[in-house]
């Protein structure tokens, strides 16, 4: 079968860093990867289905692969060589349609009895990735023995699919993943006003996600992003170098160096950069929270701040399984399918994986690769 291939070669990932330092998303064409025809992963044992892709997207986390750019905290759950993907929509073999839930839980591993996290239903904070009868990997994607999107084949386990109906289109439902992160991170919130910083695809589906008596400002460096931030529920939308302006006249902070006395009492960051999450310190209330949505990379950060004025930061990984009821709701109420700007077949993956790369300022928000027309996943 055809698939876009990610493998363990140093040199090559070197190559990848310099490359994607340079231009964002040419790792794809100097990194690790290649499009190659390689076997199907066979069924890890019962409950497992063939699953064909039908359109795959390029997240943040697979372009930070991709550019070197990853933490090497993965590398002891992630297993080589893998196919990336994990935002998927496909066919099963009775021609049902399916979202896949990629995380590897205990419940995918055969492990019985569960761990704490599994028991509770929070997948996100499965203890066992790396155990179990599959190689390691946080989610499918990034697991040899699964596969993943970006291929005409992948396998998946009943507890990570979501049967959609015909009334979902395949731009809707490619969607649905993405937008369960966003509900999970929504779900956190309890406060009058949040800051969002960050309008890609994540921060555009996180502000979706709110509720819409909370008071969103948020932060978006192109005009599409304004535009769509603003037209899924923020309040007011500014570039990055205005947030911390625009929170201090809300809040009626006053300012001492380049730190807010006041701030909003949540700022959720879509980025995790270390320019997004020093940002993020300086417009956060005292006593407030940082919520980190986006996957951050190794980075440097003055943290006297978080001590000084007892801030909190708290990562929000993945979702539960109740998250993604949330967000079928949500890509069917606000027609989220149209945020699919592009969509490209495997053999123009460089091209593809480039546009996801500078999606920003090219006005597109998800670039996806579409399956749908490769003659060969028909036969697997």
């Amino acid at each position: 079968m055809k698939a876009v291939q990610f493998s363990r070669k140093p040199a090559k990932y070197a190559a990848g860093l310099v490359a994607g330092s340079i231009r964002p998303g040419s790792g794809a064409k100097y990194g690790p990867l290649s499009l190659r025809d390689i076997d199907p992963p066979d069924l890890p044992g019962d409950g497992w289905h063939r699953f064909r892709p039908r359109l795959a997207g390029i997240c943040g986390s697979d372009l930070a692969t991709i550019d070197g750019k990853s933490s090497r905290y993965f590398e002891p759950i992630v297993a080589f060589p893998f196919v990336p993907g994990h935002e998927v929509v496909g066919d099963l073999d009775d021609r049902s349609r399916a979202v896949l839930i990629p995380v590897l839980s205990c419940a995918t591993r055969a492990i019985d009895p569960p761990c704490a996290g599994c028991a509770a239903g929070a997948i996100n904070r499965c203890e066992r990735i790396a155990f179990g009868h599959l190689e390691p990997g946080l989610q499918s994607g990034f697991c040899e023995d699964t596969g993943g999107g970006w291929s005409t084949g992948m396998v998946a386990h009943d507890s990570q699919l979501l049967t959609i109906g015909d009334d979902v289109s395949d731009e809707a439902a490619v969607m649905i993943e993405p937008t369960a992160c966003a509900a999970h991170a929504a779900a956190q919130v309890d406060e009058d006003l949040v800051v969002v910083i960050g309008a890609g695809t994540l921060g555009l589906l996180t502000i979706a996600a709110l509720d819409d008596a909370t008071e969103v400002i948020a932060t978006a460096r192109y005009p599409e992003q304004r535009r769509l931030a603003t037209e899924l529920g923020a309040g007011r939308v500014v570039e990055p170098g205005e947030l911390d302006r625009t929170v201090r006249s809300r809040t009626g902070s006053l300012r001492f160096g380049s730190q807010l006395t006041g701030g909003a009492p949540m700022v959720i960051d879509c980025v995790g950069s270390e320019e997004s999450l020093s940002q993020a310190l300086r417009v956060v209330a005292p006593g407030g929270e940082i919520l980190v949505v986006g996957m951050p990379a190794t980075t440097t950060l003055d943290l006297t701040g978080l001590w000084h004025r007892e801030v909190a930061i708290r990562g929000c990984y993945a979702y539960d399984r109740s998250d993604f009821d949330r967000a079928v709701q949500l890509v069917t109420d606000l027609d989220l399918g149209r945020l699919v700007t592009a969509t490209y077949s495997l053999a123009d993956y460089t091209d593809a994986i480039a546009h996801a790369a500078t999606a920003g300022p090219r006005g597109a928000v998800k670039i996806a690769f579409d399956l749908r027309t490769e003659k060969e996943r028909e036969h697997l």
